[in-house]
């Protein structure tokens, strides 16, 4: 049998040094500005039940999961997605509640992905959930808050407003059943013409099969809105367009407008989206950085039913991307390496304790000998080696 011990599974990675300080800096940031908005922090756990997360709820396919059982038998999933389990959280824990409700997470989700096709099944995922508020007000929040967390870790984000209820209003006029508007909803995300007019070209040529055909090219600025008028004579879909048009206009005065981009291919994989749905994009990464949407149904299904609307973001995309570009700071090798003479060993650490509070960044010293002790140091770059004895010895290693 083989032995596995030596490498990691498929879909994950060990994070070293940089990659960690990386991670670390993206998380803080974003905490502080949903912090400083307002939210309040919260965890979920690594394990859940699998009934949270079944496929007609989650939109997620049962075989994309990681499966356990617990000790009596029950089937287990490791957490596919933060935002279930935060409804389940809100339901029983928070039931009473004052709404509206603000909570924000920084946590690892864990999703097979088959091929990969760059992705990884582990991703620590930092987003926002605001639950119990409808309207425009709180989707500007919403969105204006994924622009400011987007923006204070890079400056070329783009951010893409699409409306998931549209698709929905327009595919249920298609003779087709479930299954097969499944099928078309897939070709439409993934941008595949060939396949998607192919599914089509066997339907009767209706308004709605020729909104639906345009969708994947409906790409642009606010003339996306006005071709997509033309094309739809269904009045709640026109309704969902102008409400688009509107958050759109609005969300202009606190974006550029070359960071603002209409997709109305945007058609969330997850079914719980319910209304407007947005995704974030920065240059080095091929996939999405950001995804959000209402979702104004999900809580129905733990009989609490609640307005609500949030985004994740894919902290270790974007940590990579600032890494590649120099956008984290580098972290600074100690200024000091403490040395203890034989049997000064507890005065070493206390003096090294005194420099940090002093707000000097030192190390102490486990070698034998001072030589050992300061070879180390010229190999760390540590400019100054105390040597602690009967007397306060200070080498500078450069000499």
């Amino acid at each position: 049998m083989k032995n596995y011990s030596k490498i990691t599974p498929v879909g994950t990675k060990d994070l070293l040094f940089e990659e960690c300080y990386a991670n670390r800096t993206v998380s803080s940031i974003l905490g502080k500005v949903f912090s400083h908005r307002g939210f309040h922090e919260v965890l979920t756990p690594g394990i859940e039940f699998y009934d949270l997360f079944e496929e007609k709820i989650s939109g997620i396919p049962m075989e994309y999961m990681f499966k356990m059982s617990d000790s009596k038998g029950r089937l287990m999933v490791v957490r596919p997605d933060s935002t279930l389990p935060i409804a389940r959280m809100v339901t029983t824990r928070l039931k009473n509640e004052r709404h509206p409700i603000r909570l924000y997470y920084n946590q690892r989700v864990y999703r097979y992905n088959p091929g990969l096709t760059g992705r990884s099944n582990e991703v620590m995922e930092a987003g926002t959930e605001l639950i119990g508020a409808s309207g425009k007000r709180a989707d500007l929040e919403v969105l204006t808050t994924a622009v400011e967390a987007l923006s204070k870790c890079v400056p070329d984000f783009r951010i893409e407003l699409g409306n998931a209820a549209f698709f929905k209003i327009m595919s249920r006029q298609l003779p087709v059943s479930d299954d097969e508007r499944e099928e078309i909803r897939m070709y439409i995300e993934s941008k595949n013409y060939s396949a998607l007019n192919s599914a089509l070209d066997g339907l009767e040529q209706t308004k709605a099969v020729d909104v639906i055909r345009r969708l994947p090219r409906l790409f642009g600025g606010i003339e996306v809105l006005d071709e997509a008028c033309t094309l739809c004579e269904d009045d709640e879909g026109l309704e969902k367009i102008e409400y688009l048009r509107e958050v759109y206009n609005d969300l202009l005065k606190f974006v550029p407008g070359e960071r603002l981009m209409i997709d109305l291919g945007l058609v969330q994989r997850n079914d719980y989206y319910s209304d407007i749905v947005f995704s974030g994009y920065v240059s080095g990464s091929g996939e999405p950085v950001l995804i959000g949407g209402r979702y104004d149904r999900l809580l129905d299904h733990f009989d609490a039913p609640a307005p609500a609307i949030g985004f994740g973001i894919n902290v270790d995309a974007l940590a990579g991307v600032m890494m590649k570009r120099g956008n984290i700071p580098q972290k600074k090798a100690p200024d000091v390496l403490v040395h203890s003479e034989k049997g000064f060993e507890i005065e070493a650490i206390r003096y090294s304790g005194a420099l940090h509070d002093a707000n000097i960044l030192s190390e102490n010293s486990v070698f034998e000998t001072e030589e050992e002790a300061l070879s180390y140091a010229k190999y760390r770059g540590i400019k100054k080696l105390i040597v602690v004895g009967e007397e306060i010895k200070t080498i500078i290693t450069g000499e």
